[in-house]
Formats: C-alpha cells, sequence, structure tokens
C-alpha cells in the first residue's frame, strides 16, 4: 500500500491550477511538492516540478479537474471566500501520494539553473566545515 500524506486543498489546487490559492504560502508549494517528487526542490525548480506533479494529483483526485480559478480582482478576501467554497465542497484536507520514482526526473539544481538560464553567472562558494563538522569526522 502506498503511502499518503494529507494536504490541505488549496495547495493541492495550487498545482492543479497554476493559481496561487494555498493558505499555506510557498511553504505549502514546496511541502507538497517536495513530498511528491521526494526532492529538495529550490525554486527554480518547482514549475517543471509542478507540470510533473499535476497530472497525477488529478489521477489521485479526478474530481479536481472539474474546479475552475476564477478572475479575481484586487481583493484578496475574494481568493480565500472561494477558496473556503471549495473547502465545503471537497473537503479541507486531501491525501497525496508520492509520484512513482520514473514520473520525477532529478536534476542537480545548479545544473538545472544553468539550464533554464545560461546568462546568468553562477558562483560556487565553498564553505569550510566548522570544528565541530571536523572533530566528528
Amino acid at each position: 500500500m502506498t503511502e499518503t500524506r494529507d494536504f490541505h486543498l488549496g495547495d493541492i489546487l495550487t498545482i492543479t491550477t497554476e493559481f496561487m490559492v494555498t493558505p499555506n504560502g510557498v511553504d505549502g508549494i514546496y511541502q507538497i511538492l517536495n513530498w511528491m517528487t521526494g526532492d529538495n526542490l529550490f525554486t527554480h525548480q518547482l514549475p517543471r516540478a509542478t507540470r510533473e506533479c499535476a497530472p497525477d494529483l488529478l489521477r489521485q483526485h479526478p474530481d479536481l479537474a472539474a474546479v475552475t480559478v476564477p478572475a479575481f480582482g484586487d481583493d484578496e478576501r475574494e481568493v480565500w471566500a472561494w477558496l473556503d467554497e471549495q473547502v465545503r465542497r471537497y473537503g479541507e484536507t486531501r491525501p497525496v501520494a508520492p509520484l512513482h520514482p520514473d514520473g520525477h526526473t532529478r536534476i542537480d539544481p545548479l545544473t538545472e539553473l544553468r539550464m533554464i538560464a545560461p546568462h546568468v553567472p553562477v558562483i560556487g562558494v565553498e564553505i569550510p566545515p566548522t570544528t565541530e563538522e571536523t572533530n566528528h569526522a
């Protein structure tokens, strides 16, 4: 049996609709995508992981495919009122299983950054081990 973890509906809808409706902010996005991919994603990797995870989330919860996000005005309260309505309709949390290992491509974060933005200089910094780390080695 596949292990699952419960996530807020807003976290799931943020991935499936690509609209930021998570009450947990960017932390909610990191949590669900890291859980599903088994990775420790960097910010620039979130869009790719979203594209990998969204179809599987809709496979796990096909009823959520019917959810469409309306055009909101400038009032953030509209977003939260809409999300509250979705929570009443679909439930506050849903169990989410990780992707199959073949469902996520692991790419070194610096390599991926160079792929996305080859013109951006990437400067590596070597941090020497602390005395405590050296003593435990």
